[in-house]
């Protein structure tokens, strides 16, 4: 006969409820972590939600011999750097703005510089930017990406004045004023500079 006491002993398994136990504890845990991410990472989207865009996008309507001139653009800040010559740097061309591309619309026919007829309508308002000679662009293609040019659909560029300013403008800013006599300026003004071209009927 073999008694009980010479058998070998094994440690004994847990308990089926001890197991039910033990998961269930696991799974509340993962649930913990996975909520706790979800809740982290939509605190996040709701920070950056709320933070302003660092490159505006505005509507500015004027009038100018009884046309009314808006620009519609994103308005990116000097924010410390260097602009003429660096961030914007000659010899190339470049869109005035940020992330759209920058719209004038006009409700009549006006004629920039005496050289450049523009329609009533919208139309895209792009540069060739130089030390000596800064041109203004008029395109008929509206609704691309500010970084997308396409010079076969230029209506026409007209050279503008430079006046460097005393005061910096943090902002880039699109103006039109009327002027003594008839007609006015279109203005372009960033950091130390502003260009400038003549309106007209």
């Amino acid at each position: 006969d073999v008694c009980s006491s010479d058998l070998p002993s094994y440690p004994s398994s847990p308990s089926y409820p001890s197991y039910l136990s033990y998961t269930a504890s696991m799974t509340r845990n993962r649930i913990a972590v996975l909520v706790g991410t979800v809740a982290i990472v939509a605190a996040g989207v709701f920070v950056r939600a709320q933070r302003p865009p660092l490159s505006p996008h505005e509507t500015h309507a004027f009038t100018v011999d009884g046309v009314k001139i808006i620009f519609e653009y994103g308005r990116p800040s000097k924010r410390g750097r260097e602009i003429w010559g660096a961030l914007v740097p000659w010899g190339r061309w470049w869109m005035p703005g940020a992330d759209k591309a920058t719209i004038i619309t006009t409700d009549a026919p006006i004629i920039l510089g005496d050289t450049v007829l523009v329609p009533a309508g919208d139309h895209t308002l792009y540069t060739q930017p130089g030390p000596e000679v800064f041109k203004l662009i008029v395109n008929n293609s509206v609704g691309q990406f500010h970084t997308q040019y396409f010079p076969e659909q230029d209506l026409g560029q007209v050279p503008m004045t430079l006046r460097k300013l005393a005061e910096p403008v943090e902002m880039l800013t699109f103006g039109a004023e009327a002027t003594p006599g008839g007609g006015g300026l279109l203005k372009l003004l960033w950091a130390d500079r502003e260009y400038s071209v003549k309106i007209s009927r």
